[in-house]
Formats: C-alpha cells, sequence, structure tokens
C-alpha cells in the first residue's frame, strides 16, 4: 500500500467514523431468532414501562462502570452510498479511557483500494488511531507497516477550530461508548420489552425503542462540538436525505449486560445498520500503540508531498 493506497485508506476510515457517529439502528433480524407458530411457547409476560425503564438504567450504569468489553461488530451500508458494503469488526474496546485494538475486514476495502489488504488491525490510544497495511505497506514505505493518524494534532496545527471539532468528534465517534447508545434508548418515548431471547448461548431479554431525527440529535452527547446552527444544519441535511428517525434494539442478559445491540439508520438508499455483540465486560483493555520505528504518519507524509508539489511548481514557474 503506497502513499496514494495509504491516502484513500485513511479516507476511507474517516467516512467509517462520521457514519459510525450518526447511526441509530434498524432491527438486524433480532436476536434468537422465532420458532413455527405449532411450537412457539407461551407468549411471554411482558414488562411494564417502569420496569423497563429500570432495566435499561441498571443497563446504562453497568456498562459505564465495566469501562471495557470485548467487541464482535457488523456495519452494513447501502451500494447507494459512498462506501458501501459491509464491515467486520472485532477485537477488544475501552471506553473510560477511550481505548480501541480491533481487526476490520469487509468488501468497503474493497473500494477504497482494490489491491490493498482484505483486512486491517486498528489500534485507537491517546487520541491517535494507528491502522495496520501489512507487508505490502512495509515493502514499500521502509519497512514502516503502521499509519498514524493523529487527527487532533493536525486540526490543531490547521489552526481551524470547526476542522478541530470535526476531527476530534470523528475519533470518538470511531470508538462508540456503549453505555451512551444506550442511554439514547431512555429518551425513546415508545420503549418496550419485546420478551426473552437468546443469544449467542445466553438467555437475554430483549428491548427495543425508537427516536425521531431532533430527538436523536437533542440527545446524542457525542454532537456536543455542534453549535446550535451547526445541530439545525444537521437535521436539515438530514430531512433533505430522506432520514426521518433511528430505532434501537438491546439484548440484556441476567446479569444485566448487554449482550447485543443492534443501532442503524433508514435512507433512501437503504438502511445502514451496524450488528454488536458484546462479552466479558471489565477485562483489561491492554492496548499498546505500534513501535514508532514501524510508524509512518500520514497527515505529515500529505504535509511533505504538499509541500514537494509547491516546490515543483515554484521551479517549473521559474524555468518558463
Amino acid at each position: 500500500m503506497g502513499r496514494t493506497s495509504w491516502k484513500r485508506a485513511g479516507v476511507s476510515l474517516v467516512a467509517v467514523a462520521v457514519v459510525a457517529g450518526v447511526a441509530g439502528c434498524e432491527g438486524g433480524g433480532g436476536g434468537g431468532g422465532g420458532k413455527k407458530a405449532a411450537d412457539a411457547p407461551a407468549k411471554p409476560q411482558l414488562q411494564t414501562h417502569a420496569a423497563v425503564t429500570e432495566v435499561i438504567q441498571a443497563a446504562y450504569e453497568k456498562t459505564s462502570a465495566a469501562k471495557s468489553a470485548k467487541i464482535k461488530m457488523t456495519m452494513t451500508m447501502p451500494a447507494g452510498l459512498e462506501g458501501g458494503g459491509t464491515v467486520e469488526m472485532t477485537g477488544v474496546q475501552g471506553w473510560d479511557p477511550a481505548v480501541m485494538d480491533i481487526t476490520m475486514k469487509g468488501s468497503s476495502f474493497a473500494l477504497a483500494d482494490p489491491e490493498g489488504p482484505s483486512e486491517i488491525r486498528m489500534i485507537m490510544l491517546d487520541g491517535v488511531m494507528y491502522m495496520d497495511g501489512g507487508a505490502k505497506a512495509a515493502a514499500e514505505m521502509d519497512g514502516k507497516r503502521w499509519m498514524k493518524l493523529d487527527f487532533q494534532a493536525a486540526a490543531e496545527m490547521s489552526g481551524d477550530k470547526d476542522l478541530q471539532k470535526s476531527m476530534t468528534g470523528g475519533l470518538e465517534n470511531m470508538n462508540q461508548d456503549p453505555a451512551k447508545q444506550i442511554a439514547l434508548m431512555l429518551d425513546s418515548p415508545n420503549l418496550k420489552h419485546v420478551g426473552p431471547e437468546k443469544v449467542d448461548g445466553v438467555e437475554a431479554q430483549h428491548y427495543k425503542g425508537s427516536l425521531t431525527l431532533e430527538q436523536m440529535v437533542d440527545t446524542n452527547d457525542s454532537l456536543d462540538v455542534l453549535s446550535e446552527q451547526e445541530r439545525r444544519e444537521l437535521v436539515a441535511a438530514a430531512n433533505k436525505a430522506g432520514i426521518t428517525g433511528y430505532d434501537t434494539e438491546l439484548w440484556v442478559n441476567g446479569d444485566g449486560y448487554p449482550v447485543k445491540m443492534d443501532i442503524g439508520m433508514k435512507t433512501p438508499q437503504g438502511t445502514v445498520k451496524i450488528v454488536g455483540h458484546y462479552s466479558d465486560y471489565g477485562a483489561k483493555a491492554a492496548v499498546q500503540a505500534p513501535p514508532a520505528k514501524d510508524t509512518v504518519d500520514l497527515f505529515e507524509m500529505l504535509k511533505g508531498l504538499g509541500e514537494g508539489l509547491g516546490e515543483d511548481a515554484g521551479e517549473g514557474a521559474g524555468q518558463a
């Protein structure tokens, strides 16, 4: 993966971050599936709205306190959207502090660079994202296989406050705190208990709710970086694109922890779906940055390329 390929991969990653940041969810097919009517058990006793609220609130508190978990997540984007395709993510995630060590693979990488790797390991630590480009990247980049994306440093260097908010907000969205996603459900006016289901071999209770676009924007903490004007513009742009609202589904195990969460959003091109499976809550998220000798800074590289192009242009003008 050469310089141009690295750039395309970096742009693809930022696009995934933006989608992840605004996604709510459509049901992704349920958790344990359904039986035929003839084999169906007696209709379960559904919980009252007050009881549901209590369960979701407790799940939020437990998840927030756990600070980390193992994850297996699938993001599916309609073909009509730029970067459409499926991305699978597996690994460990921490949200206090925000850290991540996951492997991403899927069809979206082929769109970013058909000759690139089929999967990419990503590490996030201390506000910096690292992407492993593999042996091919190392061969083309003087042995350096890791690409470093320090969004905040690049934004601060630019002196553009709007860019700073956009970049740091996008990085946070790449590491969505599941507790915050659960908290959004508490604002749903139609939050309800669906019934018991088995998820990943574990007995769980299934809950669902929905929010309008405006409610989601008002309650999503990751959008706090936006001004009131920017929020209005976001809502107007989303409405113009045909996005009207979000659904969320959650499966909570007997210990009160989420074992599955479906989030996404509906668009005229189709539904963006994110289905997440969680386990091993509270396990230490031991994440380490790759060695500096194996790392190339994307933004420094692009800056150097830009300066080189400027010098070449100057020389050409002088010769003319």
